[in-house]
């Protein structure tokens, strides 16, 4: 048996041994309830990321076709930016008669084709595009609409059931003309789903970054 002071001495050292060992559980379960969270948000996270997006195609099942005109290269240096995020195949519209490289002569030609609704012949027309599920087409803004070489390349397919995204630019940014622009690609696209498009410079890749990821069409 334990004198009082000894037994004391023994209760104290109990004492600190058991206070020791809850410790020592409280943070074992700390730590297993931080892990079930950290599995938790990490699935939760995932499962989002893998939700489909039912406004789209699947691009990863899908093929695109980044279809454009350029007279100054401006459109064009966008169409392969667009193509090489994408993973679409580039085509290049060239129409038969190469418009002048004058800028005055061009503007007087374009002009002449929207008042008349002129549709030029294009010389490397694909004879066939049913591979491709979505085609973003490119363009410069030309007297406040499209020019009228997109309405040559749209006209000469049946689009039914195909996925349009425009993409296009301007000197002078024109929201007004972008809309004309818009409207005349759907006009020109019968029985296609024609989606909102993109206006941006080339320069600006965030933008047009923002517009493929928000239009699914980057994996």
């Amino acid at each position: 048996m334990f004198k009082g002071k000894e037994f004391m001495i023994m209760k104290k050292i109990f004492s600190f041994v058991m206070a020791i060992a809850l410790i020592l559980s409280l943070a074992a379960c700390g730590q297993t309830s931080n892990n079930q969270n950290t599995l938790v948000s990490s699935d939760s996270s995932e499962n989002l990321q893998n939700i489909p997006n039912t406004n789209h195609l699947d691009t990863s099942e899908s093929k695109i076709l980044v279809a454009y005109f350029s007279w100054s290269g401006n459109t064009e240096d966008m169409a392969a930016y667009i193509a090489e995020q994408t993973g679409g195949d580039l085509l290049e519209i060239q129409p038969s008669t190469p418009y002048p490289t004058d800028y005055n002569e061009c503007g007087e030609l374009a002009l002449t084709e929207r008042d008349n609704n002129e549709r030029p012949e294009i010389s490397n027309l694909p004879e066939s595009i049913e591979e491709y599920d979505i085609i973003m087409i490119g363009y410069p803004i030309w007297w406040h609409t499209a020019p009228m070489i997109i309405g040559s390349f749209l006209e000469s397919y049946d689009l039914s059931g195909k996925e349009i995204y425009p993409f296009t630019q301007s000197a002078s940014m024109d929201t007004e003309q972008f809309d004309n622009s818009i409207t005349f690609v759907k006009e020109s696209a019968a029985g296609a789903v024609i989606h909102d498009g993109l206006f941006a410079r080339p320069s600006n890749t965030d933008t047009i970054d923002a517009y493929l990821q928000t239009n699914a069409l980057v994996g």
